[in-house]
């Protein structure tokens, strides 16, 4: 078990499901940690802003980007980590969209402006940390 464990973690995958997204993920049992509905909702958020949209934004270069491009990285991320159904993932978008993080104008999606800075540097952003910073001066 612990060898099965190590070698997904070296393949890049990531310890972060618990028992409502076993479904839509296809890890071992043994991975998932069970979480209540908000550290669940709250872990959507953070997945689709450490491995879809901040690298899109960095991507991309520019504080804002199309739900096209959103869609095509989410696919691609979907591809790399053999999610069978990115119905969760979407609801992480909208949550950032609900928390503030992300702005909504019809099909484009713009960062806070206080992470700008960070997006110039190229800068790899947890989501804890934009959190905070979005949070920081409200």
């Amino acid at each position: 078990m612990e060898i099965k464990r190590r070698n997904l973690q070296q393949k890049g995958r990531i310890n972060f499901l618990n028992k409502y997204t076993l479904r839509t993920f296809s890890l071992p049992k043994e991975i998932i940690r069970a979480k209540g509905k908000h550290a669940s909702s709250t872990e959507k958020r953070r997945i689709v802003w450490e491995y879809v949209v901040w690298p899109l934004i960095l991507q991309v270069n520019r504080q804002y980007f199309t739900l096209q491009e959103y869609r095509t990285m989410r696919d691609e991320f979907s591809r790399i980590y053999d999610i069978q159904s990115h119905l969760r993932l979407s609801g992480g978008l909208i949550s950032l969209v609900d928390k503030g993080i992300l702005a909504k104008n019809k099909d484009l999606y713009s960062i806070d402006y206080r992470l700008a800075t960070y997006m110039r540097r190229k800068a790899k952003l947890q989501y804890g940390f934009v959190v905070k910073q979005t949070y920081a001066k409200r």
